[in-house]
């Protein structure tokens, strides 16, 4: 019998729904849980919208779409669902104090063999897992947004986490379609939230420095380097060039590059200004005049598209 059969999923925000479905797909049962049932229906009512998602674009069967609808449930009663299960996943408000206690009291209640994953994208597992009386068992299991979409998750390891059990879990993962990576040290920022960083620091600077507007930048990133990387892996671009020459680029160009430990100073200065992007209705474009909900409608659709295309082509 398969290892991981049955899943807790804790937590229904943006995230919670999405990641249910991911191990539905995959075969395992999974319980949505919060803290009152009509928020679980409510995330269990998303996560169906989700699978009608994913089948009308053509990402999976038709007809997987209900088989998975009927691996999910919801509930209210965390303790009990928690006691009788192989996966935790935790995907509650970043808070660190917050992910303690909670693994904590799971290291308590779940069985000895259960997996306990946090869903955090950049707290330090070594951290959450501290007061849980099985460490070996505690792993981040980060899904990148949204969840039932996206195929890349990152395993991070704890000082304590065991590496065999990574590769359980990763083997798992991989049977729900996903993309498991695993990041061997615990380190602020994971794996892709550093690469991402590196990029948009750099933009910042860019701007700050009158290099080129945000909308340059953009159409820069999305028309050049940023259309190839899908299908030219990042060593495998520096060795096509040449790693001598990539050595001499970086010494040339990396006297100009932002090499501050913190934020850019146009970053401080805009949100000093109260422009904190959409929430705000403004940051680095004015979105009182541009709708987010027509971007995320983008993403979306050229994910979907995207990602049928390459199911097509490589059915396996």
């Amino acid at each position: 019998m398969d290892r991981f059969n049955h899943a807790i999923v804790l937590g229904t925000g943006m995230m919670g729904p999405g990641i249910a479905v991911s191990l539905a797909l995959g075969g395992l049962e999974a319980v949505i849980v919060s803290r009152t049932f009509d928020r679980a229906c409510a995330a269990l009512d998303k996560a169906q919208r989700h699978l009608d998602e994913l089948e009308k674009h053509g990402l999976i069967e038709p007809g997987a779409s209900d088989a998975a609808l009927e691996r999910l449930s919801a509930t209210a009663d965390m303790d009990a669902a928690c006691a009788v299960t192989d996966l935790i996943v935790e995907s509650i408000p970043e808070n660190l104090e917050m992910k303690q206690a909670l693994f904590e009291h799971l290291g308590r209640i779940a069985e000895p063999e259960t997996v306990l994953a946090t869903n955090t994208s950049g707290l330090s597992v070594t951290a959450i897992a501290s007061r849980c009386k099985r460490p070996e068992r505690v792993m981040t299991m980060h899904f990148w947004n949204p969840p039932h979409v996206m195929p890349l998750v990152e395993l991070v390891k704890g000082e304590k986490t065991s590496r065999p059990l990574m590769e359980e879990v990763r083997a798992m993962l991989n049977r729900c379609g996903k993309t498991a990576v695993i990041v061997e040290k615990d380190r602020r920022g994971q794996l892709g939230n550093r690469l991402q960083m590196a990029l948009w620091r750099e933009a910042v600077h860019i701007v700050e420095e009158g290099i080129a507007t945000a909308e340059e930048v953009y159409l820069a990133a999305k028309t050049g380097f940023g259309l190839r990387l899908p299908v030219l892996g990042i060593f495998e671009h520096a060795d096509a060039v040449g790693l001598d020459m990539v050595a001499d680029i970086m010494d040339y160009v990396g006297e100009d590059l932002y090499r501050e430990a913190k934020a850019p100073p146009l970053l401080r200065r805009t949100i000093g200004e109260g422009r904190l992007g959409v929430k705000s209705g403004a940051g680095f474009y004015d979105w009182s005049k541009k709708s987010f909900d027509e971007v995320r409608e983008r993403r979306d659709g050229f994910l979907y598209e995207f990602l049928a295309a390459r199911r097509r082509r490589d059915p396996e």
